[in-house]
């Protein structure tokens, strides 16, 4: 089978996988991407109107539907490229045919740019502490997510410790206090204007001497100058690295998937500012810009580890891409 199409083994996968994932969270993951799908499936049934099979008016149609629901231009252009190739392989498409068509791009598109495909919240093996820096403007969900987080790792049974490094806000140590307090783990912070890197120093050493499995370090969310952003992120790791060597061991961009193409600035603002090497998409279960997971995940070769589809302390779900697909297009 050709490399763009899902191959028999990824077909396989996505079957194994959906029994993995449980009832539950499916179903929440149903549920919380259940705007978008009702609108992108609105607008590819208008796409395809009084058509019966896939031609260049669809396919011009099909462009105009994935770029305004958020999918973003480059992606779709490729989207739209694997589907020319399968219409002149293949001859005949119908329009009918045309849904599970894009389930099966979308997949390998994915499959190619994402190692997505677990259900469950996961570490390295022989890292102590792992080490997450986690980065991202003001009112994404930042704080919310390592919360989240929090909870899930210590249901996983690891020792977690939060660091409140984000000192620009008094609002933002207050709100990571609110998280410690809920899911009961310790934090380590100082007072607002304090240096967020002499935090991270703290929160590290106090990780060390607690045995902790897990360390997650909140940071500004502030991108008025990049060179500043730069600055300071740097700052950060350079002085964990004197107390852990090789940390972060991850830098966890958090996007607010509502905002549709403004997530896509934000990554790529981020992405130049520092290394990051993850991305956590949340509040889809509120909008119909789900489509702009498909399009960060192609466009900045980043894993997506985790998607937030709803409020609830478990709503926050790493990130499967079969499942995923399967829910969007349902």
């Amino acid at each position: 089978m050709p490399p763009q199409s899902l191959t028999h083994i990824q077909e396989r996968k996505m079957s194994l996988f959906k029994k993995i994932f449980s009832k539950e969270k499916k179903e929440t993951l149903d549920k919380g991407l259940e705007k978008s799908k009702t609108s992108f499936l609105d607008k590819l049934s208008k796409a395809v109107a009084g058509k019966s099979k896939v031609d260049d008016d669809v396919l011009d149609n099909l462009e105009e539907v994935l770029v305004t629901s958020d999918v973003g231009v480059n992606t779709t252009l490729k989207v739209i490229e694997r589907i020319e190739e399968r219409v002149a392989r293949d001859k005949y498409l119908g329009t009918d045919e045309l849904n599970q068509i894009l389930r099966e791009e979308i997949a390998g598109l994915l499959s190619e740019t994402n190692t997505g495909e677990g259900s469950e919240i996961e570490i390295p093996q022989g890292t102590k502490p792992y080490v997450i820096m986690v980065v991202g403007v003001n009112g994404v969900g930042k704080t919310t997510t390592i919360g989240k987080l929090a909870y899930q790792f210590k249901k996983a049974g690891k020792k977690v410790v939060l660091g409140a490094a984000d000192t620009f806000r008094a609002a933002a140590i207050d709100q990571l206090q609110v998280w410690a307090d809920r899911t009961e783990v310790p934090i380590v912070k100082q007072d607002m204007g304090s240096d967020p890197a002499s935090v991270a120093f703290d929160t590290l050493q106090s990780a060390v001497t607690q045995d902790a499995d897990v360390v997650l370090i909140d940071t500004a969310g502030r991108l008025h100058n990049k060179v500043n952003l730069m600055n300071e992120l740097s700052k950060v790791k350079r002085v964990m690295q004197k107390v852990v060597d090789d940390a972060p061991h991850d830098v966890l961009l958090v996007l607010d998937g509502s905002t549709g193409q403004n997530a896509f600035e934000q990554a790529k603002q981020f992405t130049a500012a520092t290394e990051v090497t993850s991305l956590a998409v949340t509040k889809l279960d509120g909008t119909a810009k789900g489509g702009v997971v498909i399009g960060i995940s192609d466009q900045f070769q980043i894993p997506v580890k985790f998607i937030g589809v709803g409020e609830g302390i478990e709503d926050l779900q790493v990130f499967n891409k079969y499942e995923f697909v399967d829910s969007f297009f349902k």
